[in-house]
């Protein structure tokens, strides 16, 4: 019985070992397609290509959890809208299956979205893209079997750019007839909310280097209206500085009494913050496990 154990043991310890080697010397697409294919399907049951918009990249896929071992609250499963980073230069939402399963897998109806990116659309189309597929969640939370009262948006890097900007700056969702208001909180993980002037080549013509728009930056539109936040990053993220951005956002947000959780881990990059939603990773930090607690407080 102890060999067994021992065995799974190594086992776990290998799979750690090729995820976190395959992440460092691939290409990040190429480690999120490993950790994809490593990614059980048995528990969520998931509706996948479903159009918010005329766009081909005006999809979403829906990850719902498993009725067997999380059965539906009476007021339906609290619901996280999520969108990836990649400097609004690329990315794909099949490459986030494990967020969604990840989610799902915890009793959360998870909805991962696409967006339109640079060179097709620069800075604000993509936040139209986002809110649009906020709206699209919004008036089909009933269908879906979601807490209306509990709706959450999340993002990684420039995906928690977009959520920060839906959050604060009630111009997006007011296109769409609705407002800030709607949302119970938001998940930033690594993102950017105060970063001009611009310093990554890939970002500047997203926001028309040198002349940026002087309306973009998250840290902007702090209010006291503001939804509760749950703050996440690396403390050795050397690509999006923490204290100029994350930091900065919660003490504005704590001086104005918002509701913050500010976690930092020690143990992750500016990567391996969303890798760790994988089953296999979770040891980089329980960034999962705080991101639940916080939508389901």
């Amino acid at each position: 019985m102890l060999r067994i154990f021992q065995d799974r043991i190594l086992r776990y310890l290998l799979g750690i070992f090729i995820i976190i080697t395959l992440a460092n010397i691939l290409s990040a697409c190429s480690a999120l397609s490993v950790i994809n294919t490593l990614t059980p399907r048995s528990t969520y049951s998931g509706t996948m290509d479903v159009a918010y918009g005329a766009h081909s990249r005006q999809q979403l896929d829906i990850f719902r959890p498993n009725s067997a071992s999380h059965p539906a609250p009476p007021t339906g499963y609290p619901v996280v809208v999520f969108f990836y980073g990649g400097s609004w230069n690329f990315g794909k939402r099949i490459d986030y299956r494990f967020i969604g399963e990840a989610l799902a897998a915890r009793g959360i109806l998870t909805i991962v979205a696409d967006y339109r990116l640079y060179p097709e659309v620069r800075y604000p189309d993509f936040l139209d893209d986002c809110a649009q597929a906020v709206a699209w969640v919004h008036h089909n939370l009933s269908s879906l079997g979601a807490d209306p009262k509990k709706l959450y948006l999340m993002g990684h890097s420039a995906g928690a750019y977009n959520v920060a900007m839906l959050s604060l700056d009630e111009r997006w969702l007011v296109k769409q007839g609705l407002s800030p208001a709607i949302i119970r909180g938001w998940v930033g993980l690594s993102g950017p909310y105060d970063f001009l002037p611009i310093k990554n080549e890939l970002v500047k013509p997203v926001f028309f280097h040198p002349n940026y728009p002087l309306d973009s930056q998250p840290i902007d539109y702090v209010s006291r209206a503001a939804p509760r936040a749950f703050l996440g990053v690396s403390v050795n993220d050397d690509l999006i500085n923490p204290q100029r951005n994350t930091k900065q956002i919660a003490e504005k947000l704590q001086a104005l009494e918002v509701e913050v959780v500010l976690k930092e881990y020690p143990r992750s990059n500016h990567i391996t913050i969303i890798a760790a939603f994988f089953r296999m990773l979770r040891l980089i930090g329980p960034v999962l496990d705080d991101v639940v607690f916080f939508v389901k407080e």
